[in-house]
């Protein structure tokens, strides 16, 4: 006997990527998702790594309630920066949007992303709902 696990994309109406990609996917009671910190429009914000941090939470956000959630769903956040330097603002726009009990998380500094303007990106998973 082999298990099937149906792969429905979420519409989230975040600009279409040119890579192959959806922004966030659940399967089995679990959204898969990574954020990046762009607008409307697909441009990477400026202002530095507040800036940033806040466009990719509030896209992380507006990512989880189109799946039916939101925040309190998140249970894991993996946080991609590319300086040290950087976590303690993006730890502080990260705890204006997470409340106990907090979502199991880690922070990783990288050399760099893709999209060579990016400071941050974050790869999360969240509670969809009953496995099926």
């Amino acid at each position: 006997m082999t298990a099937t696990s149906t792969i429905t994309p979420i519409s989230t109406q975040l600009p279409r990527s040119k890579a192959p990609l959806e922004w966030a996917v659940s399967a089995n009671g679990t959204l898969f998702t990574a954020q990046i910190p762009i607008d409307a429009s697909g441009q990477v914000v400026a202002g530095g790594i507040e800036a940033q941090a806040r466009q990719t939470m509030e896209n992380l956000k507006h990512t989880l309630e189109c799946a039916g959630g939101g925040m309190a769903s998140l249970t894991q956040a993996l946080i991609y920066v590319t300086d040290r330097n950087h976590l303690a603002a993006v730890n502080q726009v990260y705890a204006e949007y997470v409340q106990e009990p907090y979502p199991n998380r880690a922070a990783i500094i990288v050399s760099g992303f893709a999209r060579e303007e990016m400071l941050v990106e974050i790869v999360a998973y969240a509670a969809t709902g009953p496995a099926s």
